[in-house]
């Protein structure tokens, strides 16, 4: 299985940043952690903090700083090609991330889609709500939406 990302952010659209990134790696092994935000990061939507439940508060008090994320991405990720649902989102945060600390990623980040065929897309929506419900996942967050994303890939691409 290939490694699966996901990102939580502070908003959608303009002026948005990411708060928290979480990947699940293909044996498995899950990785999550907060981001601090750039001093000049203020974009907040209460619509997204409804959505994954993380306030500037928790950010301040347990994110980890933009450098270290990165670098443990790197570190853990390297060489990699990587998978997203949401890659346009996902792409600008993660820019955004390694801008602010003037470093690049040692991974490449692609679109989840690009691993399904015709059929599989167009069942992707329903069996992730079916794994959804399996599972009971109840936290929207990054590390969680991954292995769900994950988990769901596995059941779309079993023979029939």
């Amino acid at each position: 299985m290939p490694t699966i990302l996901d990102l939580e952010a502070s908003g959608f659209g303009r002026g948005s940043y990411p708060i928290e990134i979480g990947f699940v790696q293909g044996q498995g092994l899950p990785f999550c952690s907060l981001i601090q935000p750039a001093p000049d990061w203020d974009h907040w939507d209460p619509q997204a903090q409804a959505l994954h439940g993380i306030s500037r508060e928790l950010l301040q008090r347990h994110g980890r700083p933009r450098e270290w994320v990165a670098q443990e991405l790197n570190s853990r990720l390297s060489g990699q090609t990587v998978y997203s649902d949401s890659w346009a989102y996902d792409y600008s945060w993660l820019a955004r991330l390694y801008d602010s600390v003037g470093m690049q990623p040692g991974f490449k980040l692609d679109d989840l889609r690009r691993l399904l065929s015709e059929d599989e897309a167009l069942r992707f929506g329903d069996v992730k709500q079916q794994v959804r419900a399996e599972v009971q996942l109840r936290r929207h967050r990054a590390s969680a939406d991954a292995k769900l994303l994950q988990l769901t890939l596995m059941r779309v691409k079993q023979p029939a």
